[in-house]
Order: structure tokens, then C-alpha cells, then sequence
């Protein structure tokens, strides 16, 4: 499990400041946008699109990382962050250790009422040996409980448009529902066959598949805990691809360093086809299309 780089005590100073001066007006003390719109943060542009996607004109959303060239891990939230966080009505964050910064900000938003979804607490999911996969967007079933739960208080927030919110919610179900439907097509035709990762990044994905890790767990957990790769987990990572073990490699491009661009390079120089994935959205996407490409891209590599 990783943790995002928490908010630095001096942002939150800055903050407070600011939040404090902003009181001075009559309505920067609620967290109501008193325009009819509900002001939603969501912790990425991931959460932050399907939150446009389901409030449509009815919601202001702003995603604090959203910059797909950033490492998530160097995110650093700012004094701005935290005053949109003290404005919310709704905020999002993703939760188990991924984006902690959020605990922070929500902590130095003392007069927010705001309702906050945790999505890895809405999904359910289990840790295992002590581990949790922290990245549920690429969870189908988690997302469409984050749906769920995002229309329900996107209603609670602003009555008059929950028909709309419903309307859209179940449009964006239907569209989850399609790319379960792709993944169980891909499943159909290639499970069992063995991939292998940078980061755990995409293994609900591939797991839906019915797609076999083959990477070795030392290797992922040291890159996603941002250490340093043994020699030896390193020579028996390399392998895999020397030994044709897997049909893909999919590979973290917005984390890289040295140890991950040896893997690429193996991966390569073996003729192994290689899935790029992100943690944030790429810039052009929103979440269905980027859904449905990375599905796309899984297949055709399984294919060759």
C-alpha cells in the first residue's frame, strides 16, 4: 500500500489563512454554493470526471491531481486545495493509504459539513495477508458502489435535480455494465495466461480477465513502496520475459525510474507486447473511453 506525500505544514497554515479571510464574506463559511450547483473535490480527475458524469450542470468538481504527466506519489495538495476542500459539499478520496493528503485537508476544514466518500471503504474489499490494492478504479463493481453512493448525496446536497442525477447515474451504469462485458470477452478467449506488472496498478483489471500475474510480489511491492529492487527479485523479474513466462507487460507510466525501465527494456528486447496504464486520467479521456481503450489494448496484446 502507498501513502501520498501529505500536506506540508506551512500549505496548511497558508490555508487556514486563507480559508479565515474568506469568512469574512457572508456565504464562504457554508459549504452550500448558493447557486443551485454542488460543489464537489474529488481527490483525482478520476473520480472527479464520473462526478461530472453523474451531476452534469448541477455540480462545480474540481480534482486536486489531475495532471497526467505528475507522479501521483510526489503530490503535494496546497493552500488552494485546502480551501476548496472547506467549500465542499461533497468530497472523494479514494482511501486506503493512496491519497492520505486528503485526511489532512478535511481535518483543516473545520467548518465543513461536507458528506465524504471513502470509496475503499464503499467497495468492500478485503485486504489480503495484511495488503491492501489500493487502486479500485480499476475495480468495475467498486466503481458502480462509488456511483451508488455519489448519487445519493449529490441528492441529499441538491433535491431538486435527483431525477437528473438518477437519469445520469443509471446512463453511467449501463456504460460500466458494457465494459464488464468487454473484460469478460477478453476472459473468454485468454484466461489463465500469465502478465506481468510494474505496480499493481491494473490487477483488478486483469484480474477480471482472468489474467495471471506472474510478476514476482517482491518486485511490484518494492517499486509501489517507492524502494529499492534487491538484485536477486530483479534477475528473477527479467526472467519472465527472457523465459516468454507472459503475454504482456503492463507498465505504470507516470511511475518510472531505473529498475522499471530495465523491466521495459526485457520486455521489449523478448517481443513482448507492452499495455501502458496511468493512475489519473490520461489529458482527452474521461473514464469510460480510457476504460474501454485499456480493455482494447489488453486484448490486442494477448492476441499476438
Amino acid at each position: 500500500m502507498k501513502t501520498r506525500s501529505l500536506v506540508s505544514v506551512l500549505a496548511i497554515a497558508a490555508a487556514s489563512a486563507v480559508a479565515l479571510a474568506g469568512c469574512s464574506s457572508p456565504s464562504a463559511g457554508s459549504s452550500g454554493s448558493g447557486d443551485g450547483t454542488v460543489r464537489v473535490v474529488a481527490s483525482t480527475n478520476v473520480y472527479g470526471d464520473i462526478a461530472e458524469k453523474i451531476g452534469g450542470d448541477a455540480v462545480s468538481v474540481t480534482s486536486l491531481m489531475s495532471d497526467p504527466a505528475q507522479d501521483p506519489h510526489s503530490f503535494e495538495a496546497s493552500a488552494q486545495n485546502q480551501l476548496a476542500v472547506s467549500k465542499a459539499q461533497v468530497v472523494v478520496e479514494n482511501g486506503g493509504g493512496y491519497d492520505d493528503f486528503m485526511q489532512t485537508l478535511l481535518k483543516g476544514a473545520k467548518n465543513s459539513d461536507a458528506t465524504v466518500l471513502n470509496v475503499v471503504d464503499l467497495s468492500g474489499l478485503k485486504a489480503t495477508d495484511g495488503e491492501l490494492n489500493e487502486h479500485v478504479w480499476y475495480d468495475f463493481p467498486t466503481v458502480q458502489k462509488f456511483v451508488d453512493a455519489l448519487t445519493s448525496a449529490l441528492a441529499k446536497a441538491e433535491p431538486a435535480h435527483k431525477a437528473d442525477f438518477e437519469k445520469n447515474a443509471d446512463a453511467f451504469g449501463k456504460q460500466l455494465a458494457g465494459l464488464e462485458a468487454s473484460a469478460a470477452k477478453v476472459k473468454s478467449e485468454y484466461a489463465g495466461q500469465g502478465v506481468a506488472i510494474t505496480e499493481p496498478v491494473p490487477l483488478y483489471l486483469l484480474d477480471s480477465m482472468g489474467l495471471v500475474n506472474k510478476t514476482p510480489e517482491r518486485f511490484s511491492e518494492a517499486i509501489e513502496q517507492e524502494n529499492d529492487v534487491s538484485p536477486v527479485v530483479l534477475k528473477e523479474t527479467l526472467a519472465i520475459f527472457s523465459g516468454h513466462e507472459v503475454k504482456l507487460l503492463a507498465y505504470n507510466e507516470q511511475t518510472t525510474g531505473a529498475e522499471t525501465e530495465r523491466v521495459l527494456s526485457a520486455a521489449k528486447q523478448a517481443d513482448i507486447p507492452v499495455v501502458p496504464v496511468t493512475e489519473t486520467l490520461p489529458a482527452g479521456k474521461h473514464y469510460i473511453d480510457w476504460m474501454q481503450g485499456n480493455i482494447d489494448a489488453i486484448g490486442k496484446a494477448l492476441s499476438k
